[in-house]
């Protein structure tokens, strides 16, 4: 048998192998509106401000893209970076940075893994979940305290939580 040949049946099996993964169609994704996004956003910063903490909030999908972001009202620049690598980590490793700062507390995490570029374990990332599967984070920074930070990010999220379906 010739090359071309060769080349063809090569062609033709590899084609057929792989028809049925093209045929699935395209994917679909949940994603945050914007306005629930920047709702969820002014939340957090609210829920801050309300306590003299001035921050910042970021909203991610679960591709670690931006959705949203939103520095409150004296907040130091350093709290744009710090709510987005919250929020990154949270994305990440599909939990609450909460619970990382756990883990790794524990031993259960390898501080291996917090070497990643823009992952940071400190509280301030929350998960945003619909029906149980997670379509995206929300992390502030700037408090004095990741449990704040925390507190404030759960309540952008519980803020537009009835609406997301």
């Amino acid at each position: 048998m010739g090359k071309i040949p060769s080349l063809l049946i090569g062609a033709g099996w590899l084609m057929s192998a792989t028809a049925p993964l093209c045929a699935q169609g395209l994917l679909t994704e949940q994603r945050l509106p914007a306005a629930l996004v920047n709702e969820a956003l002014g939340a957090a910063v609210a829920a801050c401000a309300a306590n003299g903490y001035r921050v910042s909030a970021v909203v991610l999908d679960m591709d670690g893209v931006r959705m949203g972001m939103l520095r409150g009202d004296g907040a130091g620049i350093h709290t744009i970076d710090s709510s987005f690598e919250k929020a990154y980590t949270a994305v990440t490793y599909g939990e609450d940075t909460i619970v990382l700062e756990k883990n790794l507390k524990g031993g259960q995490m390898s501080n291996l893994q917090i070497k990643l570029p823009n992952v940071v374990v400190t509280q301030g990332g929350v998960i945003i979940k619909v029906n149980g599967v997670a379509i995206g984070a929300l992390g502030v920074g700037g408090a004095p305290g990741g449990d704040k930070d925390t507190v404030c990010a759960r309540a952008g999220v519980d803020k537009i939580r009835d609406r997301m379906k």
